[in-house]
C-alpha cells in the first residue's frame, strides 16, 4: 500500500493490509470479472473484505470465477446475511457449510434482521461457525420500523464478540434506511453515541453507504473507522474522506493539527 504518511500533506495514518482497523467491507451487487479488475488496479490497497450482497452468490453463475479473482487479490469475500437466515429458515445449515466449504469461504455474515433467531440459538451458532470461519455477526432490523433501545444495542454487540464474532456489523442496508438510520436516512446519532460508550470501536463495523454517513462516522469516530456496504465506486472516495481530502472532513481531519506552513 502507498505510505501517503511520507507525502508532502501530511495525512493522517492508515493502516496497511490486512488491516484490523480502519476497515472498508465493500459490497458487491453484482460485479462482473471486468469490474472486479478494475476496481483493484485502481482502489484495491484500499478494499479489506467484499460482500457479496444478500443472497446474489447464490445465483451468480460465475462465482467461482469470482472468488478466485478476488482471492488472488488477497480479499477475502462474505455472503450476506440474508442468505444466512434463508439457510435458518430452511433448515439447511449442514447444506450450507458444505457449501462454503467447497466454495473456499473463509469468512461467514451471521444476522437475524429479518427473521427471529432465539438470541441463546444465535449466539451458539456463532461459536460454532467461528470454529471454521472468521464469523462477522449483524445486530439491528431491517425494517425500518423496528426500533431498539440502545442498551440492547450494546448488550447484543458485546455479547455477539464474546461468542467469536470477529467484528459485529450494525444493520444500515444497502441503502442507509434502516437499524442506525431512520427510514428517511437520517443517522441515530445518540444510538450510535451510546453504541460508542458501550463498545470496543475497533470491533464494530458501520454499514455505511451514503457520503453523508461516511463522512459523520470518519468526524466523530476518527479516519480508522470501520465502515461497511460501501460500493465500488465510493471506495476511493471514502478514502479520501478518511484522509481529510474531501471538503467534507478537510477541518476536522487534515487541518486538526496542521504543521506549520512554509
Amino acid at each position: 500500500m502507498p505510505d501517503f504518511n511520507d507525502g508532502f500533506l501530511g495525512v493522517p495514518a492508515r493502516p496497511g493490509k490486512p488491516r484490523e482497523v480502519g476497515v472498508t467491507h465493500v459490497i458487491d451487487k453484482g460485479l462482473n470479472l471486468r469490474d472486479i479488475e478494475g476496481l483493484f488496479d485502481t482502489a484495491g490497497q484500499f478494499v479489506d473484505i467484499v460482500k457479496f450482497g444478500w443472497g446474489t452468490s447464490y445465483v451468480t453463475n460465475n462465482l467461482e470465477k469470482k472468488i478466485a479473482l478476488y482471492r488472488s487479490f488477497e480479499t477475502p469475500v462474505v455472503c450476506g446475511g440474508t442468505l444466512f437466515e434463508a439457510v435458518y429458515g430452511r433448515g439447511r445449515m449442514d447444506d450450507f457449510k458444505r457449501w462454503l466449504v467447497d466454495h473456499r469461504f473463509s469468512h461467514v455474515e451471521i444476522s437475524d434482521g429479518t427473521l427471529e433467531i432465539p438470541r441463546g440459538e444465535k449466539l451458539e451458532l456463532i461459536t460454532d461457525f467461528a470454529r471454521d470461519f472468521t464469523v462477522l455477526s449483524e445486530v439491528g432490523s431491517k425494517d425500518s420500523d423496528v426500533v431498539f433501545a440502545p442498551y440492547q444495542w450494546v448488550e447484543w454487540i458485546n455479547e455477539e464478540l464474546a461468542a467469536g464474532a470477529w467484528k459485529v456489523i450494525t444493520e444500515g442496508r444497502e441503502g442507509g434506511t434502516a437499524g442506525i438510520y431512520r427510514s428517511d436516512g437520517d443517522m441515530r446519532t445518540g444510538l450510535l453515541d451510546e453504541i460508542a460508550h458501550g463498545v470496543a470501536i475497533e470491533n464494530v463495523l458501520f454499514e455505511a453507504p451514503t457520503k453523508s454517513s461516511q463522512a459523520w462516522f470518519v468526524k466523530h469516530f476518527g479516519p480508522n473507522v470501520n465502515l461497511g456496504n460501501i460500493p465500488p465506486d465510493e471506495v476511493i472516495p471514502l478514502e479520501t474522506l478518511r484522509l481529510g481530502l474531501r471538503g467534507d472532513t478537510l477541518k476536522e481531519v487534515l487541518l486538526a493539527s496542521t504543521p506549520e506552513r512554509d
